[in-house]
């Protein structure tokens, strides 16, 4: 891939990369302001059900009042009916200076911060708040405005016969005065009126009012001004407190909460999906990139190398005819002693390239397997039989597995692999040492061949680098032998590795190899 094209992938990369960054913090901010939407939905929610409730509030003091007074048993009573502990956990109605006067379930804490003069605290499980509706009362007179809601023990609402003025006529001008109408002795206001004959009504005259209007009722009848005042003050209904449960509504904030949690988990695992995604793709264009320009230089290595296995092919012919002459010049018995001896040292040369060019045209050769059974005893003869010269110029004794089986390979690659590891092994031992080819029996229809000699061993560090290409440590190697053998192995599936041949040299194993049927 070149530079060009790379530089344009990456910038494409980091555009994705920025797109997807920007479309997951969109979508978490997305969450996050929707659900402080949906938390701020249910609190007012609940301040609505709240005023709900103070509106019922007032509907029982408007209906449990009489002459402006409501017994606190009775108001206590129907608050008893309000209160329920998973929503409406307490109510309270307080006076003018903030003391309790009516409640029902739990004490209320009036010192919650923000709660007075009206308003709300919100705690970890309730919240509390203060006089969300005007309940239609205040502390002024009656010509001010309605008459406040006094709330008194049934026990201090004297009965009518006591020694409280009987009832008559509320203040006002005298009698026979023009255009009023004077109410008698002989009708008094009934005990089951209800607010509504007294908060709509006008307030009551002080003076002349115009005819056919009724008057405003006053305080009541069993009262003195003086009590009246002191009762509006330390009984009447001021304001009220209520404490709400929030339960459900944290309940409804968790799992709005865990819902966005789950969308922001999705889209995370999404966005990281997408990005993955996005990477896979960048590196399998340039994996087919890459796999096409090794296919393009494999065909021309490949190419090469047949170029270069014609070439050694050919120049075998013209070093034959040097060996030849020089032979025949070494021969002479008219040529000088000098003549003849740069004639052999001709030959010699000439044989070590030719064996260098017949190991790089083995090399070069492509594999192609030719599976039949082949006896590895027999194999492994006609190898000994060949190098039967270099086994008896150092005396090296080779010990041979009788028994050993039949396995499938390509004989004719199978003997050059034998011959080439065999050939290293004399190489590498001494003179007198010990060369060992056995089996080992594998699993199922498998088996391993090994050939151990007391050489002086490879180095651990060379193990995995005497397979390659013209890597030798022998000076009169070419580096091919075991890199060809490498290539037979593999051709074939086997596996072949080296290790160190206790007490001293090294082991060659070739494992995987079928058995024959």
């Amino acid at each position: 891939m070149g530079p060009y094209c790379g530089a344009r992938m990456n910038k494409r990369t980091r555009l994705v990369y920025g797109v997807l960054l920007m479309v997951w913090a969109v979508i978490v901010v997305w969450q996050i302001v929707e659900h402080d939407r949906v938390a701020r939905a249910a609190r007012a929610e609940l301040i609505n059900r709240a005023k709900d409730i103070s509106t019922t509030l007032g509907v029982v003091l408007r209906s449990q009042r009489h002459f402006g007074i409501i017994s606190k048993d009775r108001l206590e009573s129907a608050l008893n009916e309000l209160v329920k502990p998973e929503e409406l956990k307490a109510v309270a109605m307080l006076n003018a200076v903030g003391e309790v006067v009516a409640s029902a379930g739990a004490p209320i804490d009036l010192k919650l911060k923000g709660l007075l003069p009206a308003g709300e605290h919100w705690g970890e499980r309730t919240v509390t708040l203060m006089n969300l509706v005007d309940l239609g009362t205040n502390l002024t007179s009656e010509a001010e405005g309605p008459r406040p809601t006094i709330v008194l023990p049934r026990s201090e609402r004297p009965p009518f016969g006591t020694n409280r003025p009987p009832p008559g006529p509320p203040p006002g001008p005298s009698p026979g005065a023009p255009g009023l109408d004077q109410p008698t002795t002989t009708n008094p206001v009934p005990t089951g009126a209800s607010i509504g004959d007294d908060t709509n009504a006008p307030p009551p005259p002080s003076g002349p009012r115009e005819r056919g209007r009724r008057p405003r009722f006053g305080r009541p009848f069993w009262m003195s001004e003086e009590e009246y005042q002191s009762a509006i003050q330390k009984q009447g209904v001021h304001s009220f407190v209520i404490v709400l449960s929030t339960q459900a509504m944290v309940g409804s904030n968790n799992r709005d909460l865990w819902l966005r949690l789950v969308i922001t988990a999705l889209a995370s695992v999404s966005v990281v999906g997408l990005g993955l995604a996005w990477s896979n793709l960048v590196r399998s264009s340039e994996l087919e990139v890459r796999l096409v320009r090794a296919a393009e230089l494999n065909t021309r290595l490949k190419e090469m190398n047949l170029a270069a296995a014609g070439l050694a092919h050919e120049t075998k012919n013209p070093l034959n005819i040097i060996r030849g002459l020089a032979q025949m010049l070494s021969k002479r018995d008219d040529a000088l002693p000098e003549t003849r001896a740069k004639a052999r040292e001709i030959v010699d040369e000439t044989d070590r390239v030719t064996a260098q060019l017949n190991e790089f045209i083995n090399f070069s050769r492509p594999r192609e397997v030719r599976r039949s059974a082949v006896a590895l005893n027999a194999a492994v003869g006609e190898v000994v039989r060949a190098l039967g010269h270099d086994l008896e110029e150092k005396a090296v004794r080779l010990q041979v597995q009788n028994d050993m089986p039949s396995i499938e390979a390509d004989e004719q690659q199978l003997r050059q692999a034998l011959f080439n590891l065999l050939l290293n092994a004399v190489q590498a031992v001494e003179r007198n040492g010990e060369i060992q080819v056995a089996v080992q029996n594998g699993a199922g229809k498998e088996t391993t061949l090994e050939i151990r000699d007391n050489g002086p061993g490879v180095p651990p560090e060379r193990r995995t680098d005497i397979f390659k290409p013209y890597f030798t440590t022998n000076q009169k190697g070419t580096g091919l032998g075991l890199a060809v053998v490498h290539q037979i192995v593999l051709a074939h599936g086997w596996e072949i590795e080296c290790l160190p041949n206790e007490p001293h040299g090294a082991l060659f194993r070739i494992s995987h190899l079928k058995l024959a049927a």
